[in-house]
């Protein structure tokens, strides 16, 4: 393991709590979005996206997308060109995370006459590019898992061996679920997660993805 980043303090939040935090999300979300998805305008099947990586979480942070969305933006393999002409409408948003994941599908199909009509400032732009999208692919750090499946901000991996954190007495232990991952955008052996409320650094080769 590397050595870890400096802890997060983190508190406990009771499921009544957090539940009242998700369903404020999804009414300001409703409100905001006239309870359709603000990437394609569909009326079904809506949900709360979180656009990683994220700060401090909530609707700033968030969108309203659909199912159909939501799973091409998270499966790359699935994109269907034509259901992404709603980007067309969608890139003008008024709302910074829809700005951001037009800005990535567009990288993503690789339309450069829409990206090149589209503004962001820089703490906008490094947030839309941090999760590798617009990176040349010769250039762009892939991280793997124990198994060779390509890892995403936000995935959710299992280790597959105890891990000593360096600097603590702490053991991750084999079969520990840590979800919501970040990248190194630097290293494609070293992600970054929460093992017992602690940010972790972990190498790659010892996770395996869920």
């Amino acid at each position: 393991m590397k050595g870890n980043p400096p802890k997060v303090d983190t508190f406990t939040l009771s499921f009544e709590t957090i539940k009242a935090i998700i369903m404020s999300i999804e009414r300001e979300l409703n409100k905001r979005s006239a309870s359709k998805c603000e990437l394609c305008g569909a009326t079904e099947h809506l949900k709360v996206y979180q656009v990683l990586p994220t700060k401090k979480g909530g609707i700033d942070e968030s969108i309203q997308a659909c199912a159909t969305c939501i799973d091409q933006i998270e499966n790359p393999e699935k994109v269907d060109t034509n259901h992404w002409r709603c980007l067309n409408d969608s890139m003008w948003s008024e709302h910074l995370p829809v700005q951001v994941v037009a800005w990535r599908m567009l990288s993503r199909l690789r339309n450069h006459e829409l990206l090149d009509q589209m503004y962001l400032d820089d703490d906008a732009l490094a947030w839309a590019q941090a999760t590798g999208e617009g990176e040349d692919d010769e250039n762009k750090i892939i991280h793997r898992d124990s198994n060779g499946v390509i890892l995403e901000h936000g995935d959710s991996v299992v280790l597959i061996k105890d891990l000593k954190v360096k600097g603590s007495s702490m053991v991750a232990k084999q079969g520990t679920a840590v979800r919501n991952i970040r990248l190194d955008h630097e290293n494609a052996e070293y992600i970054e997660g929460k093992v017992d409320g602690q940010l972790i650094v972990i190498i790659t080769q010892y996770v395996k993805k869920i």
